[in-house]
């Protein structure tokens, strides 16, 4: 009888853990799927402030996108780094074309892929834009690949904007 109780408890213990290996790892599943909905949400809210921004043309709405050691390539010239370079970049744009708007902007997101506080997207956009109020509209079609980078807080912020 006592060979039975000790086998017994064996089973017991082999039994209670491979059901917390289990839950442990069906928890860890569940906590990475909870956290790329949240992820994806926040990624959202970017892509809905860049388009307000876009639209606006404010410096400083479009400075907000970008995170501290931002790069963007899309201005003419040699990359945009850092947040005051990107600043200033917007400004010295707006400065240089007071009138500029642009009547429309969709980003078309493809792809969405989340790794560890970073996120890789490719967008085909279509966008309409007068440089001066007197000139006809321009439309411009093209893709860009965005790196982002989750924040402290969650919010996720442009790292590096390349055009093609």
């Amino acid at each position: 009888m006592r060979h039975t109780s000790l086998l017994t408890l064996l089973v017991f213990i082999a039994g209670l853990g491979v059901g917390l290996l289990a839950r442990s790892t069906y928890t860890g599943i569940l906590h990475r799927k909870d956290t790329h909905a949240v992820d994806l949400a926040a990624i959202a809210k970017l892509h809905e402030a860049d388009v307000a921004a876009t639209l606006t043309q404010d410096p400083a709405a479009l400075t907000t996108l970008w995170s501290d050691d931002g790069v963007n390539l899309g201005f003419p010239g040699q990359p945009v780094v850092g947040i005051s370079a990107l600043r200033e970049a917007y400004a010295k744009f707006r400065a240089g074309y007071p009138d500029f708007q642009v009547l429309h902007y969709a980003p078309n997101i493809k792809d969405i892929q989340v790794a560890d506080g970073w996120a890789i997207e490719v967008i085909y956009g279509e966008s309409t834009y007068k440089l001066a109020a007197k000139d006809n509209p321009v439309t411009v079609k093209g893709e860009s690949l965005r790196v982002l980078k989750r924040q402290s807080d969650g919010s996720w912020k442009f790292a590096l904007v390349g055009l093609k």
